[in-house]
């Protein structure tokens, strides 16, 4: 008879050793979605053409969304005892997102969102499957939440680029 092995999930009680790759994971999803907000405030701001009102509203939805999950973030880095990446210097050096100019076209704009939000949902998924190594069952189900909204968002931006 085979039996399987009960994987024991943690409260509160974080070994440092445990949340290093967390840590390490949210980190760099952290790092990421800095520059990817700014690139939303950037489009917010430099915006121009006709579908000015709609992607100017939109921009500014996102960037409002992608403000609250970084606090998330910093926050449950906080909650394991350790610092949160806080510095742009360290956001630009561990960002795989880049930054852009002020003189793009909306559509592209829209690409360069879509395309971040690829690079997110990646590490995303990589801090997802932290917080399963780790039994951090809080993260997980944060992270998840994340990933839902961002991959509807993306499917959005997707249908607004096929007309």
């Amino acid at each position: 008879m085979e039996t399987t092995k009960t994987k024991e999930y943690k409260n509160l009680g974080f070994k440092e050793a445990d949340v290093k790759p967390l840590v390490e994971a949210l980190n760099i999803l952290s790092a990421n979605y800095h520059v990817h907000y700014q690139k939303l405030r950037n489009y917010h701001w430099n915006v121009k053409g006709g579908d000015f009102f709609d992607i100017h509203e939109k921009f500014e939805a996102q960037y409002n969304k992608a403000k609250e999950n970084i606090d998330e973030i910093a926050e449950r880095v906080r909650v394991y005892g350790e610092i949160p990446v806080s510095t742009m210097k360290e956001f630009l050096e561990m960002s795989e997102i880049k930054e852009t100019g002020t003189d793009l076209k909306a559509h592209d704009m829209v690409m360069e969102i879509k395309k971040d939000m690829e690079i997110l949902d990646g590490f995303m998924y990589n801090a997802i499957d932290a917080a399963i190594e780790a039994g951090d069952s809080a993260l997980e189900d944060m992270l998840k939440s994340f990933v839902a909204d961002l991959e509807k968002d993306h499917w959005m931006w997707s249908a607004f680029l096929s007309n």
